[in-house]
């Protein structure tokens, strides 16, 4: 089995890699969607986190409500960091039942948005990072997202640095340009990784 830790700041098009190596056949084991499951409504981990923060983080409908959750934590540090410690375990938990069953010679692929900021790169055989410039990023949160300009230069400020992120990768994949260039980066890549996991 191949670890590989994939990550890339914002609007440098890591979901879209994630795709396409699904396309080829990694276990894609994305941190973002567990920690959506990990505090789905009657889960341990939503009980926990309406321990911790009361019923005002609830939607009528039960499920958490993620814009008024939001509100508590980006405000303050400490209670940031009483919610990580409530969802982190659970989705370094849930993250290591999808690789255990992943087959031996497989290639999992563990989508992590902030692997540099929090120091992970230890825990992956291989780290890949995708990667385009700053301007790029910017006119596709604009144009893709919806941003205004300057909070998607704001959301890009609070990652890593191109240059942390960069420094990190065992493997980079530049996706400045079109998508089928990106597609063919891809294949070359996951050829690499393939027989790397079997060797």
């Amino acid at each position: 089995m191949l670890k590989i830790g994939l990550t890339g700041g914002i609007g440098a098009g890591k979901s879209e890699v994630s795709r396409l190596f699904a396309a080829h056949g990694a276990v894609i084991v994305d941190s973002d969607v567990i920690a959506r499951e990990v505090v789905a409504p009657g889960t341990d981990g939503l009980a926990a986190v309406v321990a911790e923060f009361g019923p005002q983080v609830l939607r009528e409908d039960g499920a958490l409500d993620r814009p008024a959750l939001g509100a508590i934590v980006f405000a303050d540090r400490a209670r940031l960091q009483a919610l990580n410690a409530i969802v982190h375990p659970l989705v370094r938990a849930r993250s290591a039942e999808l690789e255990a069953a992943a087959a031996p010679d497989a290639v999992v692929v563990h989508d992590v948005p902030l692997l540099v900021e929090n120091g992970l790169a230890p825990l992956f055989d291989l780290v890949v990072v995708v990667d385009a410039a700053d301007e790029v990023r910017v006119d596709r949160l604009v144009r893709l997202r919806g941003m205004a300009e300057e909070e998607a230069r704001a959301r890009m400020a609070a990652q890593a640095s191109r240059a942390d992120r960069l420094a990190a990768a065992d493997l980079v994949i530049d996706n400045s340009g079109p998508l089928e260039v990106l597609a063919t980066r891809i294949d070359e890549v996951w050829a690499e990784l393939t027989a790397r996991a079997v060797s």
